[in-house]
């Protein structure tokens, strides 16, 4: 299972990659938001994909499941969403005031 989702996340980084390259504002936007998404997955796959117990240690479980890397993937998603968001504003606020969303015409505007 854990090289099925490896794969995904190298195919997701790869998507990422060429989506963040793009002259598009839009297309950048989404292309950090997939590569979070990759992130989350890394962490969750080398966190380990164990089937095990509850979280909590006590003399009658063997076998546990640590619930360590959940709460950093939780705090992650929420970061991602938060830094999504902004960056929709920031693209809608730069189209609104430029008129356009290419990068390479906004490579010469007066405001840089």
């Amino acid at each position: 299972m854990e090289t099925i989702i490896t794969l995904l996340v190298g195919i997701l980084v790869s998507v990422a990659t060429y989506l963040l390259l793009s002259k598009n504002l839009i297309r950048v936007v989404l292309g950090t938001a997939i590569l979070s998404h990759a992130v989350h997955l890394l962490l969750m796959t080398m966190g380990g994909l164990k089937i095990g117990s509850v979280p909590i240690l006590g003399d009658q479980v063997e076998t546990y499941t640590d619930a360590l890397p959940q709460a950093l993937i939780l705090t992650a998603i929420v970061i991602s969403f938060a830094v999504t968001a902004f960056f929709l504003v920031l693209v809608y606020r730069t189209y609104q005031s430029t008129g356009t969303d290419n990068l390479y015409e906004l490579k010469g505007s007066k405001d840089e």
